[in-house]
């Protein structure tokens, strides 16, 4: 059973693997096998550190992911840096806080543009890759619970992972004919930079953990087994999912 999980001899691109969640899904699939393509802006050097301790190779593919224009072209060079490219996590996103009544163009194109825009062209090049090469491939969006919820203050970023869980199942209609699986991991409430804010405030941190089952924040380490299984041969007949890394609060 434990092989239908192994990663190894597959290339994983990552994109936001720097810190966070990324990170902990990077870590997560090089202890299960994968070499690892970071891609982004910025060298994620502890990241890399830490796949080398896994025995992995990290290879850092420089990327603007503010545009889409170059996503083509950092597939091609994760497949000549590491011979190939198998599984695609679309973890990068932003986020932009303010009244729906305050709520600015920019915040919302900056925003959409990551998560979403962005994502897509990406899961596109990385499709047309296989398709090109004849094999198949995995691809995992990182949605969120805003996927099913409105939220407060977020107006793009619960508009930008409402469209990912709506894409992820629109593109495993598409691809899974191709032998591509698309799925979607959504997380809870997750200690990262992003949810910072929400930490620090004393009430609706109070709140929040009221809700949530387990009782504590999530850690990146939490999504590792979730992301593995999307990614392994264990969900082969997999196609259109979203597995909720949450604490429970969706069961709430």
């Amino acid at each position: 059973m434990s092989d239908l999980f192994d990663l190894n001899g597959r290339v994983a691109l990552v994109t936001g693997a720097n810190t966070g969640l990324g990170q902990g899904i990077a870590l997560a699939l090089a202890r299960a096998g994968a070499d690892i393509a970071a891609i982004g802006r910025s060298a994620p050097d502890e990241t890399a550190a830490a796949v080398a301790d896994c025995g992995r190779r990290l290879r850092w593919i420089e990327a603007d992911l503010d545009r889409v224009d170059g996503l083509g072209a950092a597939v091609d060079a994760v497949v000549a840096q590491l011979g190939r490219a198998d599984i695609l996590v679309n973890n990068a996103g932003t986020i932009r806080r303010n009244a729906a009544l305050d709520f600015t163009e920019d915040d919302w194109d900056a925003v959409l543009g990551v998560n979403l825009k962005t994502a897509f062209f990406l899961a596109q090049a990385f499709a047309r890759h296989c398709v090109a090469v004849g094999q198949g491939g995995k691809i995992v969006n990182i949605a969120s619970m805003l996927s099913f919820q409105g939220g407060i203050r977020v107006a793009s970023y619960t508009a930008s992972k409402s469209g990912i869980l709506g894409l992820t199942r629109l593109l495993a209609n598409e691809w899974a004919a191709q032998g591509i699986n698309v799925n979607a991991i959504a997380p809870g409430y997750f200690a990262t930079a992003n949810t910072t804010a929400l930490r620090a405030d004393e009430q609706r941190n109070r709140d929040i953990l009221a809700r949530i089952p387990a009782a504590r924040w999530g850690e990146p380490a939490d999504l590792g087994g979730a992301a593995v299984f999307l990614c392994s041969r264990a969900a082969d007949y997999v196609h259109g999912a979203v597995l909720p890394v949450d604490g429970g609060w969706l069961a709430r």
